[in-house]
């Protein structure tokens, strides 16, 4: 036990440095000599201050992305290897042979060492935030949302793991498959209500105050052929100066949403055009290619997890104090799996993400004609938010499921210069 873990953190620990050298010394971030100048020029529309924080913020924030992506993979590790996977399920059969309850038991214990782990890196991402000035939120306040999460979590997970491990426990060799055939209804549900049910947990969600700017959204909605009444604000002011709008849920529970940041910080026309942008995603039909995009690879990766447990109980069950995937000790090992194939298809997502976003883009453009306010927004948006315009490459393709800034204002650019009388 003792050498699996030692070459576990020594693994982490070059990992660590690799990336370290990676973030701070060895990615380029410049922006190309033909873009100074330009718009997408940060120098045109940051002072120094704001250039210098936004180098550190971005930085800060990469490193830390990258650094902790392994951590939890790395604690669910260290608990099969301790045996304290092990431990808990013995708790849980102890206290009831039901096994709803036993789930129940196990879920908890397992949710709360994991949460318990992770807090000091959550607190720190929020005191980096606080320091820099996108996080407005209080300390209280801030508890108060990782209380929800865990909560809800923890609720969706009892749910999760007693249908799963019953699958697995009743279907061993095709449990992959039913587990896949489950999910779809239920991801649709929960895109059903998360608008109405989970939404309101954090946040305050009222009609937009603005009547005169909901009419003109409305108006561009009804040229999208989009289904809504109403436009909510929500107060992101008490939680952040980051800017944002969205348009969620399907069906019937389907909201046009405004962060009060945006309504406060930036003009009418920029407003619009990102409300046009992400009513762009609702006529292009993105949310249900998401949705096929997201079961698919739903579909492999239980595939993949399957075959992967079953190598790695035979293989290593004794050093996992594992014997068989039909325990519920074996749950860290599956959501340890879970985390690494995630973390390996988000490039893949994100390509996919970035050409659907670039597709809005272009299509709020010709829906407002004023690319000039098209341009204002991305540079707000990146004062806003201390984003880099020109980030690194392996930090784009790991966590840029948008373009870059460089990217969209150049191309709106080029959109104006095609369309000189707009």
């Amino acid at each position: 036990m003792r050498k699996w873990l030692t070459v576990s953190v020594l693994i982490y620990f070059l990992y660590g440095l690799f990336v370290y050298w990676y973030i701070y010394m060895g990615a380029d971030s410049a922006l190309p000599t033909q873009f100074q100048g330009s718009s997408a020029d940060p120098n045109t529309f940051m002072n120094s201050r704001e250039l210098e924080l936004s180098g550190e913020y971005s930085s800060l924030r990469d490193f830390l992305y990258f650094v902790t992506a392994p951590f939890e993979w790395f604690i669910f590790f260290v608990i099969l290897v301790i045996g304290f996977s092990k431990k808990i399920q013995q708790w849980s059969e102890g206290i009831s042979r039901f096994f709803v309850i036993q789930t129940a038991v196990y879920v908890f214990w397992l949710s709360f060492i994991v949460a318990l782990c992770a807090f000091p890196i959550e607190w720190l991402r929020y005191k980096i935030s606080l320091s820099y000035h996108i996080t407005t939120q209080t300390f209280t306040g801030w508890m108060k949302d990782q209380i929800i999460d865990f909560w809800v979590n923890y609720a969706f997970m009892i749910l999760i793991v007693a249908v799963l491990y019953g699958l697995i426990r009743k279907f061993s060799g095709k449990w992959w498959l039913f587990a896949w055939i489950l999910s779809i209804p239920f991801s649709l549900f929960l895109m059903f209500i998360q608008p109405v049910l989970i939404d309101p947990l954090y946040n305050d969600f009222t009609p937009l105050k603005n009547k005169e700017l909901e009419t003109k959204i409305l108006a561009i909605a009804e040229k999208a052929d989009i289904p809504a009444e109403h436009v909510f604000e929500v107060n992101m002011s008490e939680k952040t100066n980051a800017l944002n709008a969205y348009v969620t849920g399907i069906g019937d529970n389907s909201r046009i949403v405004l962060w009060d940041t945006t309504l406060n910080k930036l003009s009418e026309d920029e407003i619009l055009f990102i409300m046009a942008h992400e009513m762009g995603h609702y006529v292009m039909k993105h949310i249900y290619i998401g949705i096929a995009g997201y079961l698919v690879l739903t579909l492999i990766g239980l595939y993949l997890i399957n075959r992967l447990m079953n190598f790695t109980i035979r293989r290593f069950g004794h050093i996992l104090n594992i014997t068989e995937k039909q325990q519920l000790a074996s749950l860290p090992l599956f959501l340890m799996l879970l985390g690494m194939l995630t973390f390996a298809s988000d490039p893949f997502s994100n390509i996919i993400s970035r050409h659907q976003e670039k597709d809005a883009d272009l299509y709020a453009i010709e829906m407002t004609e004023n690319p000039e306010a098209a341009v204002n927004t991305f540079q707000e948006l990146t004062k806003a938010g201390l984003s880099q315009v020109n980030p690194p490459g392996l930090v784009k393709i790991f966590r840029y499921s948008h373009p870059t800034i460089l990217e969209r204002i150049t191309y709106l650019e080029e959109w104006g210069s095609k369309n000189p009388d707009k």
